[in-house]
């Protein structure tokens, strides 16, 4: 009988691994609590059919079983989500133990704004995703935030002006302010499924909005006008950094005029608050297309974390 229940055993013991092996293979959908993983949407577009589109998701140890925020990072041009995941967790070990952290990965390693190599309809992709996690039974469903940096930034920036979604709380921009195409001077403008920028749209009020830059930024100038990023037709302008924040702030309700001299001056930030602070810009002085590193944990979990 011994020898006959080591025999059952040592058979069963491959099947059971392969069920655990099955287990932590990558999902489509979420369970109803969310866990750490590797996720996908699915996407067809002109360049792919059906395409698995990942996602990874990092949640923290939750023993009180609470509703959790959500960020989810948009990385650069050139960049990817693991990467991502991995500077932006080291970087903020405290948000790391209290928010869901969310890493979408680009296509082809970038977001689809004017003359990437992705044409994926990268908004939907994003909303797709919110949709999915706000459903999670350990997700606070109304406390999202849309955090890009440099091209991420951008689809920040497109998200903000023309998604409707509630959940989405904060937007944090990243040596990204708004582009000409995106802003043209008069109006908003929705990106359009050929890149055009023709239709007008009012942005979704309610939001809140962080954006930083550097001075000294040679790839997207600080001042604003033509940068070396190429647009469909020649380089990608961009509105001037402090105008952008401006802009940002009448489109949530401000109603004052621009502000011609920062707010308060902490080192070699220079901070811009409009509105109590809901929409706000941190100019960093001296710095370059890196400037975002100069915003601290706990400056940017204040934000986040605001009441306001």
């Amino acid at each position: 009988m011994k020898t006959t229940l080591t025999l059952i055993a040592l058979l069963l013991a491959p099947l059971a691994r392969l069920h655990a092996a099955d287990a932590s293979k990558p999902a489509d959908e979420p369970a109803a609590k969310l866990l750490s993983g590797k996720y996908f949407i699915r996407q067809t577009w002109s360049q792919e059919q059906d395409l698995p589109r990942p996602y990874h998701v990092n949640v923290p140890r939750n023993p009180d079983n609470r509703k959790l925020p959500v960020l989810i990072f948009l990385h650069g041009n050139g960049g990817n989500a693991k990467g991502a995941m991995s500077g932006f967790l080291n970087q903020h070990p405290t948000m790391a133990t209290r928010y869901v952290m969310v890493f979408p990965d680009g296509y082809l390693k970038s977001w689809n704004i004017s003359a990437e190599r992705s044409k994926a309809d990268d908004r939907k992709f994003i909303e797709a995703i919110v949709e999915k996690l706000a459903a999670c039974d350990n997700v606070q469903p109304d406390h999202f935030t849309i955090m890009g940096n440099s091209n991420g930034a951008a689809l920040a920036n497109q998200l903000a002006i023309e998604s409707r979604l509630p959940n989405i709380r904060n937007y944090v921009t990243a040596v990204s302010p708004l582009n000409e195409l995106q802003h043209d001077g008069r109006n908003f403008k929705a990106k359009g499924d050929d890149n055009s920028y023709q239709a007008v749209v009012t942005p979704r009020t309610g939001a809140r909005l962080m954006s930083i830059s550097g001075t000294e930024d040679h790839l997207i100038p600080y001042q604003g006008g033509p940068s070396p990023i190429p647009a469909k037709n020649g380089k990608l302008g961009f509105v001037a950094a402090e105008e952008s924040v401006f802009l940002w702030a009448k489109a949530m309700g401000y109603q004052g005029g621009k502000l011609m001299k920062p707010s308060r001056t902490v080192g070699k930030l220079e901070v811009f608050s409009y509105l109590d602070g809901s929409i706000i810009h941190y100019k960093v002085l001296g710095e370059g297309h890196g400037a975002a590193g100069a915003i601290d944990e706990a400056t940017l979990m204040r934000f986040l974390d605001s009441k306001q």
